[in-house]
């Protein structure tokens, strides 16, 4: 997912269009959309400081899962990979689509790879089923059947997974953090999970983590632009201070002992890079489940995606005032297929659009030029890379559980709870997916029990028939078991 950090701001009126200056100016159509060179540098500025935090909280997220060979990926790769696929990506959007919408690894997607696919399979495999994935959104863009697929799917039910995605990665930041824990089957006890440590808040780390989280609600309240990299940095600046006056065991700041580092730059390890299996994961999990899991990751981000490219086009004053279509909105979404297996394949998970572009909007960024300054940024945060290690887990997921709630915000009013045939699935999809720790079980519920009310309901002609083989591969996927038993498979 990618959720914003902050309230947008809305845009500047458009100031009359001017003709091209020259072919610079021409190629990004910057005097005809009434912006200038200036404006759109200072909006780029603007989107790299609202969107910086996934360079610190993308490896946090990655690096908290372990693959099925008890494997983790290291740290300091990670970040080199989050902020070169970000840079390359949202480049690209720039240069194809000509949008001032940037790119970056999406929240949600990256919690589908850490603690979904890759426990399942090797690291190599998951990031490859990420690639398959880019892939086949760019056949559908190819094919017109994206916009096809989207349809399928009713609004309520998209707006229920968005929700249940940011449900499911509040979860995880909670976990991360040491605020919630599990409690051991040992315990003999029916409730799974408590506060801290047996019941109670203890230690500096999980105090860095509630301040952090109040932080960032209040400038997030406030409307303070970069609400979220601002929180990290503060509190990490805290954990800092408080590791080296208090002995704190490594182990409770999660992923990362927060001292002051040796070097502020350094260089890049490239060594995630191109690490992938394409069709491995297949041979681990079998066809019908690595093939759910592919269509999982593209849903996470397919209909986020979406709504982010139209969010923004309509912000920046660019969407056709017949048609609601941006301008080269199937060179957008191509892109944006690209940004996914581009993702995948520099092991940072799939990179997708995001509406903190709408700080850069806010400022003026009309056109892709706005992006080349983005993107530069995040090439240039690669020699960075020591300052983004020292993050730990404490002053990171706090963002978690603000983009959680930003989420549900801008979703849950869209939903039809009166029908209950729309509010009943989204309701079971919403749940589903941090209370079974999966978000293609939160899909499959809500997609099957979607069909069966409106099929009891005398509506089944209503249900799309793309829906209903969606629904046919999920009910196979769960009773795969079975199915396997009575074919003596297993």
């Amino acid at each position: 997912m990618s959720p914003s950090a902050t309230t947008p701001v809305d845009a500047l009126d458009n100031p009359a269009p001017q003709p091209p200056r020259n072919g610079f100016d021409r190629f990004f159509k910057i005097s005809e959309r009434g912006s200038t060179v200036s404006r759109e540098l200072r909006g780029g500025l603007a989107t790299f400081f609202a969107m910086a935090y996934i360079i610190v909280l993308n490896p946090i997220i990655l690096g908290s899962g372990v693959d099925k060979y008890h494997h983790h990926l290291d740290n300091g790769q990670l970040v080199t990979a989050t902020a070169l696929m970000a840079g390359l990506t949202t480049v690209l959007m720039g240069l194809m689509g000509n949008v001032p919408i940037a790119v970056a690894a999406g929240l949600g997607i990256n919690a589908v790879v850490s603690l979904q696919l890759a426990p399942k399979m090797s690291w190599p495999d998951a990031m490859g089923m990420v690639v398959l994935a880019g892939l086949v959104l760019m056949i559908l863009v190819a094919s017109g059947l994206r916009q096809r697929v989207m349809d399928a799917i009713p609004n309520g039910l998209r707006r229920a997974i968005a929700i249940g995605i940011g449900l499911f990665i509040s979860l995880v930041g909670l976990v991360d953090a040491g605020f919630v824990t599990r409690n051991p089957d040992a315990a003999h006890t029916t409730v799974p999970m408590g506060l801290g440590q047996h019941g109670q808040l203890q230690g500096w780390p999980v105090l860095v983590f509630v301040l952090g989280l109040m932080l960032m609600f209040v400038l997030t309240v406030r409307k303070t632009k970069g609400a979220i990299l601002i929180g990290m940095v503060t509190m990490a600046v805290v954990a800092i201070v408080i590791n080296a006056l208090v002995t704190i065991p490594d182990a409770a700041w999660g992923l990362a002992v927060p001292n002051i580092p040796h070097k502020i730059v350094g260089a890049p390890d490239f060594g995630l890079i191109g690490h992938i299996s394409l069709f491995g994961g297949f041979k681990e999990v079998g066809p019908l489940t690595g093939c759910l899991f592919v269509f999982t990751v593209l849903l996470s981000g397919f209909f986020d995606a979406m709504g982010t490219i139209i969010g923004v086009g309509e912000e920046a004053g660019l969407l056709n005032n017949e048609t609601g279509q941006l301008p080269n909105m199937g060179r957008i979404l191509m892109a944006d297929g690209i940004a996914v297996a581009g993702g995948g394949f520099g092991s940072a998970s799939a990179n997708t659009c995001f509406v903190e572009s709408t700080a850069g909007v806010g400022e003026g960024a009309r056109t892709g030029l706005a992006n080349m300054m983005t993107g530069g940024l995040f090439l240039l945060a690669l020699i960075f890379t020591p300052l983004a290690t020292v993050v730990p887990s404490q002053a990171a997921t706090p963002a978690l559980l603000v983009v959680g709630f930003l989420i549900l915000a801008s979703n849950v009013r869209d939903i039809d709870w009166g029908d209950f045939t729309v509010g009943i699935p989204a309701f079971l999809t919403m749940i589903s997916m941090p209370f079974t720790y999966s978000i293609t079980n939160g899909i499959g519920i809500g997609v099957l029990s979607y069909i069966l009310l409106r099929t009891a309901t005398g509506r089944f002609k209503q249900i799309p028939w793309l829906l209903n083989v969606v629904g046919l591969c999920f009910l196979v996927y769960f009773l795969l078991h079975p199915i396997e038993q009575a074919l003596g498979v297993q």
